[in-house]
């Protein structure tokens, strides 16, 4: 991340560097673009002349794969371990504030985020400890902060029903009860979160688990072991974020310039064999097809909920928005390779897929490695127990259908709680995708396993625990979700789609955990209840 600059005359930092090569890709299909096409004012495609359909086909993709000049070195994001209260429990900060960085030549961009005003530290702590983060919310709206993937209680999950008014200080506190596992934060206002998380609030959460043994993998923070935020966006002509919603496509903001840890076209300074890269999809609705440039193979160790049983040799990761991936990259020296998004396949028809960042090809990141590399150990041959919740044969608890901005044909209702479950209970959920666009899964405050796609086993990729899963069209995702020892019936958990375009149009709806035969409660609103 670059340092902010109180002085938009001044340079923060490191003279601007040169662009990337290319900046000028083609870009979404944004209403200011269809405006200057004459496209705009008319009902989307189906007044769209043969010419402009062809214009709109022709100008739908983004590709930068060989254009971007690596020229600025991978920001790494501060660790942050926190300090130990009175009561032995491990305290954090964080500032919810604006600031300023200096992404690309010119003006000053103007952010969001934590501490220092873009992106946040990354959080570190240790299964068993208790944790309270101190949350300041220095800017001039309400906001939340999300612990995503995290299991605690709902009161403390962050989500709409914890907002944070301006100049409030929010303080949840629990005890770390889970594996290791790369999480992230990130905002949840009902209604805003897209606009929250596009301005640049989002940071890793990374929970480790002594207790469980230690795997010979890449560790040292930074060096070769790494986090890869990725977000994509677009800028206006005076270097602020475009947040203008695409006329065409449906999914919201596709960006076209990737920012990894809030750095353009970064490089990062390879010095052992193997490197770990905690890769994170914190972009609103774009979907990574990562891979690396020259087809190599990488060992994929890890997900959204922690370590898989085994290492997995593979060429390809997609990651839809709110997925994680740990992946460890073997090199030799002297080498290059770039981190690429290839087109992910997203299951989709042929014109949704190129209107949806399906065609797109875009480079993230540039791996140098040095003359010499510190020897890495071989990866072992088993990383964790593997899930056991239960079949893909049998019983399906609840049905889940995605189709429009609503799920089982209901929109978001803060008031509503959809349903219960009980506490220390499994239950099997089955979620279809029955639209044309893309949707994913996301489900707060546990962790699943993946039962079933399509009615098939799992591929080795969805081996592990997750939080957040892709779902293709008219493809039935089975799902086993364990509900742990919290339970509140008042104060609800999310399950949404995590394209935040989505989610801000009513995508997402609420389940409390009760005790064994206790019926779900009612909702403290925000109004009654707000930080502040």
């Amino acid at each position: 991340m670059t340092e902010p600059s109180e002085d938009p005359g001044e340079p923060a930092g490191p003279p601007p560097a040169a662009p990337p090569a290319g900046t000028t890709p083609r870009r979404g299909l944004t209403r200011r673009r269809l405006l200057k096409a004459g496209l705009i004012g008319v009902p989307a495609v189906a007044a769209i002349s043969a010419g402009g359909a062809a214009w709109l086909w022709a100008t739908a993709d983004v590709d930068t794969a060989g254009r971007v000049r690596f020229v600025n070195r991978l920001a790494i994001p501060p660790l942050a371990t926190g300090r130990r209260d009175g009561s032995g429990r491990r305290v954090f900060e964080l500032r919810a504030r604006a600031g300023n960085r200096r992404l690309r030549p010119g003006r000053p961009t103007p952010t969001w985020g934590f501490d220092d005003g873009h992106l946040g530290p990354t959080l570190r702590a240790a299964r068993g400890e208790t944790v309270v983060v101190n949350v300041r919310n220095e800017l001039a709206e309400a906001t939340t902060v999300h612990w995503h993937g995290m299991h605690l209680p709902a009161v403390m999950d962050g989500g709409p029903h914890q907002p944070i008014r301006p100049g409030a200080t929010w303080s949840p506190t629990w005890r770390l009860d889970q594996p290791a596992a790369t999480l992230w934060y990130h905002p949840h206002p009902h209604g805003r979160t897209g606009q929250h998380v596009y301005r640049g609030m989002a940071g890793l959460f990374i929970v480790d688990d002594p207790a469980a043994g230690s795997p010979d993998l890449p560790g040292r923070y930074g060096v070769d072991d790494v986090p890869v935020i990725v977000q994509d966006k677009n800028f206006g002509d005076d270097n602020r974020f475009d947040e203008s919603t695409p006329l065409i496509g449906g999914v919201g903001i596709l960006g076209d310039t990737l920012l990894v840890n809030g750095t353009v076209a970064p490089y990062h300074d390879v010095t052992a064999e193997r490197t770990r890269l905690r890769l994170l999809n914190a972009s609103n609705a774009r979907i990574y097809g990562f891979g690396l440039s020259d087809g190599r193979p990488f060992a994929l160790i890890g997900t959204d909920g922690g370590l898989l049983p085994a290492p997995h040799l593979t060429d390809r990761v997609r990651l839809s928005p709110g997925e994680r991936a740990e992946i460890v990259v073997t090199m030799r020296p002297d080498e290059r390779v770039v981190l690429r998004s290839y087109p992910p396949d997203l299951g989709a028809d042929f014109w949704t897929s190129r209107v949806t960042g399906g065609d797109d090809t875009m480079d993230v990141l540039e791996l140098r490695a040095a003359g010499s590399l510190t020897p890495s150990p071989a990866l072992p041959g088993t990383l964790a127990e593997a899930p056991d919740l239960g079949s893909a044969g049998g019983r399906v608890d609840r049905g889940f259908e995605l189709s429009g901005f609503e799920i089982n044909g209901r929109a978001m209702d803060m008031s509503r709680i959809d349903f219960g479950v009980g506490r220390d209970t499994t239950e099997i959920w089955e979620v279809t995708n029955l639209d044309v666009l893309p949707h994913n899964f996301h489900v707060h405050g546990t962790r699943f396993q993946v039962l079933s796609v399509n009615g098939a086993a799992p591929p080795p990729e969805l081996g592990g625990w997750k939080d957040t899963i892709y779902t293709p069209r008219e493809t039935p995702v089975r799902i086993a979700v364990r509900f742990g020892g919290h339970a509140d019936p008042d104060t609800p958990y999310m399950f949404h789609c995590h394209l935040l375009f989505h989610e801000d149009l009513g995508m997402m709806g609420q389940f409390v955990v009760t005790e064994p035969g206790v019926l779900p409660g009612r909702p403290v609103m925000p109004h009654d209840a707000g930080h502040g």
